[in-house]
């Protein structure tokens, strides 16, 4: 499925987490999700997007949702970023794309005249009936965990 909708059912999905174990759509059954894509630990914006999402976890919690981020880095990477950055949001990984691939975020990408495949920034707000309420494509990261947080309280 490379083309998602408002009001169409999320995709499932199981994945290997920071910490260890594993995060699946359906452990929050019920509950409203986050799911935003980025390219890449430790790099600048994908470091100041986690850090945004973890300054508002309670806020986001209190409102009964969960916030995952999703990238192709390994668990491993994972753990040194959310230690390094003090990260309390969730770190999938989703290291064979498939997860990117089904929600349409893995895309031809052009850096300095060179083509390359990789994750196009993008968040989801899945809602309580696991439907995606809100797509935001091509995400410009100052002030979007703020714009998502106010959306998740109109759901």
């Amino acid at each position: 499925m490379s083309h998602l909708a408002i009001g169409d059912p999320a995709p499932g999905f199981e994945l290997p987490r920071d910490g260890g174990g594993s995060v699946s759509l359906k452990q929050f059954s019920g509950k409203p999700v986050v799911l935003y894509f980025y390219p890449k630990d430790d790099t600048e914006a994908c470091t100041k997007e986690a850090i945004a999402f973890t300054g508002l976890l309670p806020e986001f919690e209190r409102a009964g949702a969960a916030v995952i981020g999703v990238s192709p880095d390994t668990v491993r990477k994972h753990d040194r970023f959310a230690k390094k950055h003090a990260l309390s949001i969730i770190l999938a990984s989703d290291e064979d794309t498939a997860l990117a691939n089904l929600y349409g975020v893995w895309k031809e990408k052009t850096m300095y005249g060179r083509t390359y495949m990789g994750v196009e920034r993008t968040t989801f707000l899945i809602g309580k009936d696991g439907k995606i309420a809100r797509i935001w494509p091509k995400v410009k990261v100052a002030g979007h965990a703020e714009e998502v947080l106010e959306s998740l309280k109109t759901l």
